[in-house]
């Protein structure tokens, strides 16, 4: 077999898109690390706010994409007429996140404590192509089209380190370096374009369907899946708004470089979530799907935290360096929380997969604990602690919902279940 072959054999498999996936992480942390060499604790610190709040906001393109995936993988006769109401429900979508945004920018300006509004209008252009590439993204993993997801992955992180980071050594303030980062987001639009443009095949002799994939129904799949994932993202995300409001410019510095580890081991094993989802939608392979993932990321999480624990003097490099020297004894406890958001992350796309309504409660009770209890912290150090034992008791209690719902004899549906979840 020559080297092209082998090549496309595994951009076409599971172990390229954990490929592709890394090399995005990389360059996202690459951008990360750009930023925070330029910018410095206080100014990162805002910027990092800022990319937060970005990440929130993609709870849209999610809920688009888990939508599309989970269709496709449980209808493959009807991938064209998905296709074509997932892509009509994701340009509206777009076009309206942005216009939101762009109206509450005023808000989003006096939350994340920005010097000027035109940084909060950036995020709000930003939103259109991320929302967007979603649904693109969704059909390609729907499919199972690995090599073109793969290139799509490549094309979010990549630009973002060599655009971006270019955007920034040129001016190195936060609201340039959302600019970089909204441009780049256009490359996996193109990508997703590039890789949908021609028509499935098997539309015209593929049986009818009746009202299940209309773009009505497939919106009020994507919003639901979107508040779920909100749920999440705002978990995973608001302690950085927390630290930006009880603790000093300098010390909310570095809790934003402890959470760049954190981050680290959040999407580290993200290519995990993005080929079991697939899996965990269909019911004969949910609970083997799930038990594999769960198994697997804790695994890597465990390598993880007991490095940042024995190579401290190592690890600090990859969370700001030489000026975040103060969080380096507590970096094990990021790499650890880390760690929890990756199962809880996991879990939460299993209730997407099998259309769970109820089991989300429960992150919106630990995301109002984590806020209640976060602003009684005084410093880095309690706060990352809180933050950790809120997020450790949600993993249980979704642990013990999961295998309540995916025992041998549970029914396939949450709602016909004998238990409020």
């Amino acid at each position: 077999m020559s080297i092209r072959d082998t090549a496309l054999r595994i951009a076409s498999s599971s172990t390229g898109i954990a490929i592709s996936m890394g090399v995005m992480n990389v360059a996202t942390y690459g951008f990360v690390l750009v930023a925070i060499k330029l910018m410095g604790t206080t100014g990162y610190g805002a910027l990092a706010a800022s990319l937060n709040l970005i990440l929130v906001i993609s709870v849209g393109a999610l809920g688009l994409q888990a939508t599309a995936a989970r269709r496709i993988s449980a209808d493959p006769q009807h991938v064209a007429q998905i296709e074509r109401s997932i892509m009509r429900v994701a340009y509206l979508a777009s076009l309206a996140v942005g216009l939101i945004l762009l109206a509450l920018s005023p808000l989003t300006q006096r939350l994340l404590n920005l010097d000027h509004l035109a940084t909060a209008i950036v995020i709000a252009v930003a939103a259109v192509p991320m929302t967007l590439v979603g649904g693109q993204a969704g059909l390609l993993q729907g499919e199972r089209r690995w090599a073109p997801l793969g290139l799509l992955y490549l094309a979010s992180g990549l630009p973002r380190l060599f655009i971006g980071g270019a955007i920034l050594a040129w001016r190195p303030t936060e609201f340039w370096g959302l600019v970089g980062v909204a441009i780049c987001f256009w490359a996996p639009v193109l990508v997703g374009w590039w890789a949908l443009r021609h028509e499935r095949p098997g539309a015209e002799d593929a049986p009818p369907f009746g009202s299940e994939h209309t773009s009505r129904e497939l919106l009020k799949e994507s919003v639901r899946n979107g508040q779920a994932l909100l749920a999440f993202f705002a978990l995973s995300s608001v302690d950085v708004i927390v630290a930006r409001n009880i603790l000093s410019g300098h010390d909310a510095g570095l809790y934003a470089g402890g959470l760049i580890l954190t981050k680290a081991m959040l999407f580290l094993p993200q290519f995990v979530v993005i080929v079991a989802f697939p899996s965990m939608s269909t019911g004969n392979e949910r609970r083997k799907a799930l038990t594999i993932s769960l198994a697997l990321v804790a695994s890597l999480g465990a390598v993880g935290a007991l490095a940042a624990w024995l190579l401290s003097s190592v690890a600090i490099l990859f969370a700001g360096g030489a000026k975040y020297s103060e969080i380096e004894p507590w970096l094990w406890i990021f790499a650890i929380l880390g760690t929890l958001l990756s199962m809880i992350q996991l879990l939460v796309y299993s209730v997407l997969a099998r259309q769970g309504k109820r089991s989300v409660y429960v992150v919106w009770v630990a995301l109002a604990a984590l806020v209640g209890f976060g602003l009684a912290a005084d410093s880095v150090l309690s706060l990352a602690i809180t933050v950790v034992a809120v997020d450790a008791a949600l993993l249980v209690v979704l642990l013990g919902i999961s295998a309540w719902f995916l025992r041998d004899s549970a029914p396939d549906v949450e709602e016909s279940a004998p238990v409020i979840a």
